[in-house]
């Protein structure tokens, strides 16, 4: 396979993984909206600092409110994060080897394509967002789908899979970033800013079950821990879980399994072992006792980074 081809599957799937990853990700912080008091504030622009577009968005906007931060992940043809930027990289990199993607894929992502040019404005307003962001997370899921049931398990296969599995814990880290930048704050407001050891805000399991809900994990999550959710539980299962599929785990897992299956694999996999191994020794209860749990995903972003330069390196940039 040429490494352009090669290059391209995997960025249609690292794409693919992010249209729906960020609409779950503003779902999850318009969820979040509803279930605070009202006297409370959601900060939006610790959303911007959570996917690290800190200096993408202060040059083309100059309030971090919700309004600009939605049309920013939403709408904004000049940021790559955003779902409308994300959706025509993807129709092109899947244009571009049409003969390798199947056709119902192809005509899944062309009509998704063209439900975002006749209504993408309504993710601007609170009242037709949600209908919107489900619209676009059920349409990736049948793009995915047709991938999933059509494709050969060829070396076409397990680079389009190493693109979507690791974007998938990229963004599954992400999400659980706004948990912790959106639930301890308010543990702290809850307490008038003097916070005992050992109390939690009445408002953390419900803000955890947004967490839960944004990547379709409450039932799954309601299976293993039956309980109330605490955020220790929320986080070590959507971290270190094997068996759930979007828990960085489980990705990191089934990424390994597709470079496993690749030529040359050694440095990638290598980097990829790293970034398991990370994941799956952190304790997550001290880590959120000590208030580290920011800190810990950016060193998993981190992880992310070397893996991504490691498969870019050996697969897809000429030989020096």
């Amino acid at each position: 396979m040429l490494s352009r081809v090669a290059e391209r599957l995997y960025w249609l799937g690292r794409y693919l993984e992010r249209i729906e990853n960020t609409a779950r990700l503003i779902n999850v912080y318009g969820n979040v909206l509803l279930d605070l008091p009202r006297p409370a504030k959601l900060v939006w622009e610790s959303l911007v600092a959570i996917t690290g577009n800190e200096a993408g968005f202060a040059e083309r906007y100059t309030r971090a409110d919700e309004r600009n931060v939605v049309k920013f992940y939403v709408a904004d043809p000049n940021n790559s994060s955003s779902i409308r930027k994300s959706v025509a990289l993807a129709r092109e990199n899947a244009r571009t080897v049409r003969e390798i993607v199947p056709s119902n894929s192809w005509e899944g992502i062309n009509d998704l394509h063209l439900y975002l040019q006749d209504h993408i404005d309504r993710a601007l307003t609170r009242r037709d967002r949600d209908a919107f962001l489900t619209r676009v997370i059920n349409a990736c899921q049948f793009i995915v789908g047709g991938l999933d049931s059509t494709m050969s398990r060829d070396a076409a296969w397990q680079f389009l899979s190493a693109g979507r599995y690791l974007e998938r814990a990229d963004m599954t880290s992400r999400i659980v970033d706004v948990g912790i930048a959106n639930v301890f704050p308010w543990v702290s407001w809850m307490h008038g800013g003097n916070v005992p050891e050992g109390t939690q805000s009445p408002y953390e399991s419900v803000l955890w079950m947004s967490v839960l809900r944004s990547l379709s994990a409450l039932q799954m999550y309601r299976r293993l821990v039956p309980e109330r959710v605490r955020a220790d539980e929320v986080v070590t299962f959507l971290l270190q879980d094997r068996q759930f599929p979007r828990a960085v785990a489980h990705c990191l897992q089934a990424l390994r399994l597709s470079l496993d299956a690749l030529p040359n694999d050694r440095s990638a996999v290598r980097a990829g072992r790293h970034a398991l191994r990370n994941v799956e020794r952190a304790d997550v209860g001290a880590i959120l006792a000590a208030g580290g749990l920011h800190d810990f995903i950016d060193t998993l972003q981190v992880d992310f980074a070397e893996l991504h330069a490691a498969i870019e390196a050996t697969w897809f940039l000429p030989p020096a």
